[in-house]
């Protein structure tokens, strides 16, 4: 899996968790994105599971939601991102899941760095904004930087990672990506954002 993920990350010109960081040189256009082959089974095996079911089934597990975010030659990226998750205290490492198809994810791995915002009860529109793919998803947004990589960190998240890149893995149609904390902050009130059975919600009171 380690040659794996140092391969793609080459593929899209990022730097492997083995190497030292260096921005990437500016490039016109769009980065490079090879679609892979998603399937993990032979054409002529029958699916254990079937994906709507499949679906149904892990959605009743309600997480928090999240936006990735990430700054390159070409400006701020994000994406709206549910699978998240402490991975280690110590090294202090973060992981999340982003689809393999992803055409946000290529930048953030030529970035080599990115920043997890951890988003709040009232920001249901700001995590439906980052979910739409191809359009301008920083209109409006305002943002900083995150002090160690200069990811954008949004104004009103209560809760941000700043991370580098470590690892990626495969998993089936997603990555992996296990990322090195370098900073992170919070304030100490108001309810995340949760995300269950295909909706939004919030802790009740």
């Amino acid at each position: 899996m380690a040659a794996t993920a140092v391969r793609y990350l080459r593929s899209v010109g990022a730097p492997a968790a083995t190497e030292p960081f260096e921005p990437p040189p500016a490039t016109a256009g769009r980065y490079p994105h090879p679609r892979p082959d998603l399937r993990a089974v032979g054409d002529d095996e029958r699916l254990p599971v079937e994906p709507g079911e499949f679906r149904r089934v892990l959605g009743h597990f309600a997480t928090g939601v999240t936006v990735v975010t990430a700054y390159d030659d070409h400006g701020p990226a994000g994406f709206a991102c549910q699978s998240f998750a402490s991975l280690s205290l110590d090294p202090p490492l973060i992981a999340f899941m982003v689809a393999r198809t992803s055409t946000t994810w290529p930048r953030i791995a030529r970035a080599g760095a990115f920043c997890v915002n951890v988003l709040g009860a009232e920001q249901g529109e700001l995590c439906r904004g980052f979910a739409v793919s191809g359009a301008d998803k920083f209109t409006g947004v305002m943002y900083d930087r995150a002090p160690v990589t200069g990811a954008p960190r949004l104004d009103s998240a209560p809760a941000w990672i700043d991370c580098t890149i470590q690892n990626v893995h495969t998993g089936g149609d997603h990555l992996i990506v296990v990322g090195r904390v370098a900073a992170l902050g919070a304030v100490d009130e108001g309810a995340p954002l949760l995300f269950h059975r295909g909706k939004f919600g919030r802790l009740a009171d």
